[in-house]
């Protein structure tokens, strides 16, 4: 429907001009100076870019300058493209330096600029993605145009960059009114999605809210068949979730939850010889992965993996994923300080005199290394195994995706062995770190002894990293495995030691040093990464309480007063952004809100303060609209939905717990005591009210099963 409104109304014509451009190679620019790898890969183009920074703005507006801004991130492989193309060309950027104030911002450092413009792009074109440019009124940082990716020459019915600045700016210079008219019906729609106004044409009673949100958020996961396949785990984990439910559709939700595992753990999508999962696959079959492995989905992939074993989805493959990701995530993503890298690129050399990267060159495999690595045996039975053949799948080679469940033979594993040593070097049990290479000139001139592997982005980023503290702390109560929960204290240490300045929370660590105050999704899946420690060592206080500590930081500096929820940046950190958002959509990440709320209920629990549920309903009534209206964008504010609802906790023995922990109960909380009455077990707490202690285990299960069925 915005869409719609912005293409109907005050519409303007582009004249495209067709003229030839000239690439060559010009001097570093301002970024060069950033810390951010994203940035600096922009650091030689001839535009004479600016970091997002007051004295760009102000110099746009002094100058009367529209601006140019460009975000992305620096493992998006189209972003990359741009670069290489439109970015460093000689006549684009005379023309850009003359005409606009060029803007470059790495969506990692400020997810609340992009968000903001993400969300222009939308309403004027219906769709979204990186690289996100858009041109920007220089008085008042109000978007008017927007777009993806722009090719140098006019192709892919997209015109050329250099006849979109040119039609832009003519624009700018002669159509004021139909410009003005224009920004006041973006803004106007900005303000109106960032306060939630309008009502729900029906309010659900919260049970039928929950019921009916589960089954439109399962359905959005069902198998596609055509297009891209995304993991999508905030959908994923609600589909989980309600599958304890006597819903009608329960045993297809379970079916589609197990699926959802086994296209993951057996699909192109996961690195079956190395570990760590990719961030989606170009197909509908989960073949090809978009080779880049961000911190983001591991962490995601991990914990779910984790919560269908512990419901009983005792699948093998999902433990060898688990413990692949594990190995991968200490060996080529952990600093030596402890914190977790961001991501890995897509693309890399094949040879060090290559001049550009190839896609997944550092994954895939020819049938004639196949041959020349692997014995006739084991080569025949990985065909019988994985997606092996002459012709391959991908341009030519194969990406490995496996044809069946269960465990692997020996004969396998020995063969996936030999191809780790080709592509690293060393045998998987003999390389307990693989350095990262930083950037391209890195890659290229490192003596690598396997394969040059792709650029690592060493940043730390509090939310990436809490997601996968999560994935870990759960891995190691479900698996039993110590690495993994060592792996998770340690990350979770480096942040409570090292991102705090002067008492301020920080999103961002560049080699020692923090950067950028915290976002909403820091403070959110931070805390959720406490208490997810703190439950699967439920006998240390030490997670908890700082846990409760940084919420007390999180109400103070992001709580909406009048509104309810938390907005995606602290008042005193907004001035540069013209509206304040509140995220409550789930997209590659779950929402700051619907990850807040959720804590809100686990600490009210755990600490018996109701000012923490009272926030949480204040929440959840903030977006009851929304979660009425378009449920399918909002799965995690229904997760929280769930807490509030079937909040449970289990008061008894650390031994008893410890026996409890590994078992799928999802909206239950510890607490450890020291004694209990005489013949009891243990003692479950419903919300606000606790239930008979329980005699047995048989009974504590039985009242602990009722409890999280309450809604």
């Amino acid at each position: 429907m915005r869409a719609n409104k912005f293409s109907t109304h005050h519409s303007f014509k582009l004249d495209w001009a067709n003229k030839a451009t000239t690439t060559i190679c010009i001097m570093t620019n301002r970024l060069a100076q950033t810390k951010s790898l994203y940035l600096r890969k922009h650091a030689e183009n001839p535009i004479d870019w600016w970091p997002w920074c007051d004295e760009a703005l102000a110099t746009a507006k002094s100058q009367d300058k529209p601006i140019f801004l460009s975000i992305g991130y620096s493992s998006c492989h189209w972003c990359t493209v741009m670069e290489g193309e439109a970015f460093s060309d000689q006549a684009i950027a005379e023309y850009m330096n003359a005409n606009f104030l060029p803007i470059k911002v790495d969506r990692e450092e400020r997810p609340d600029i992009d968000s903001i413009y993400m969300q222009a792009l939308q309403m004027m074109s219906g769709q979204g993605g990186w690289p996100l440019n858009v041109f920007l009124s220089p008085e008042d940082l109000v978007p008017f145009y927007a777009g993806t990716y722009f090719p140098l020459e006019p192709k892919y019915n997209r015109p050329g960059f250099l006849q979109v600045l040119e039609a832009l700016r003519r624009y700018y210079d002669t159509e004021k009114e139909d410009l003005r008219q224009r920004k006041a019906l973006i803004v106007e729609s900005l303000l109106t999605s960032a306060v939630l106004k309008g009502e729900a044409t029906q309010e659900a009673e919260e049970s039928e809210l929950l019921r009916s949100g589960w089954e439109t958020n399962t359905g959005v996961i069902t198998r596609n068949e055509y297009g891209n396949s995304f993991p999508m785990i905030p959908y994923a984990e609600l589909a989980l979730r309600g599958t304890r439910f006597n819903f009608a559709s329960r045993y297809e939700g379970e079916q589609i939850s197990t699926q959802r595992g086994l296209d993951l753990a057996l699909g192109g999508i996961y690195d079956h010889v190395a570990g760590g999962f990719h961030r989606y696959t170009v197909d509908p079959t989960w073949t090809v992965p978009h080779f880049e492995k961000m911190l983001y989905d591991n962490g995601q992939i991990v914990e779910y993996l984790a919560n269908l074993w512990s419901a009983g989805v005792q699948e093998p493959s999902f433990a060898r994923a688990v413990t692949g990701t594990v190995a991968w995530l200490q060996r080529e993503m952990t600093a030596p300080a402890g914190y977790f890298y961001a991501a890995q690129d897509a693309d890399s050399f094949t040879t060090p005199t290559d001049t550009e990267p190839e896609e997944g060159a550092f994954y895939v495999w020819s049938y004639a290394e196949l041959e020349q690595l692997l014995t006739p045996t084991e080569l025949t039975e990985l065909q019988q195994q994985f997606t092996v053949s002459p012709q391959g799948n991908f341009e030519g080679k194969n990406v490995l995706q496996r044809r069946h469940q269960w465990e692997l033979s020996a004969t396998i594993e020995t063969a996936l062995g030999k191809l780790f040593v080709a592509r690293y070097g060393s045998a998987a049990d003999t390389l307990e770190t693989f350095p990262p290479a930083q950037d391209n000139q890195e890659a290229k001139t490192t003596h690598w002894p396997g394969r040059i592997p792709s650029v690592t982005d060493t940043k730390m980023i509090v939310a990436w990293n809490s997601l996968m503290i999560s994935g870990l702390a759960r891995a190691a109560a479900v698996f039993q495995q110590p690495l993994a929960g060592e792996l998770a204290a340690k990350a979770a240490n480096f942040i409570l030691e090292n991102q705090f300045v002067d008492g301020r929370f920080y999103r961002l660590n560049y080699r020692g040093e923090a950067a950028v105050l915290a976002q909403s999704e820091d403070y959110a899946l931070f805390i959720k990464a406490l208490l997810d420690l703190h439950a699967a060592t439920p006998e240390n206080r030490f997670w908890l309480e700082k846990a409760i500590a940084l919420q007390q930081q999180f109400d103070e500096f992001l709580w909406s007063i009048e509104l309810g929820g938390y907005f995606n940046t602290a008042s005193d950190a907004s001035q540069d952004l013209i509206i304040r958002e509140r995220s409550y959509m789930d997209n590659a990440t779950p929402s700051a809100n619907g990850v807040a709320i959720a804590n809100l209920v686990r600490l009210s629990l755990l600490t018996d303060d109701l000012h923490y549920l009272d926030l949480a309903e204040a929440g959840l009534k903030a977006f009851k609209t929304v979660m009425s209206s378009a449920p399918q964008a909002c799965p995690s504010l229904f997760t929280a939905l769930d807490w509030y609802r079937n909040s449970t906790l289990i008061r008894s023995t650390i031994e008893q717990i410890n026996s409890l922990t590994p078992q799928y109960l999802p909206t239950v909380a510890f607490s450890v005591v020291s004694s209990l009455p005489d013949n009891s077990v243990g003692l479950v707490c419903q919300g606000l009210k606790c239930l008979p202690s329980a005699n047995s285990v048989e009974q504590l299960l039985q009242q602990v099963q009722q409890s999280q069925n309450r809604g």
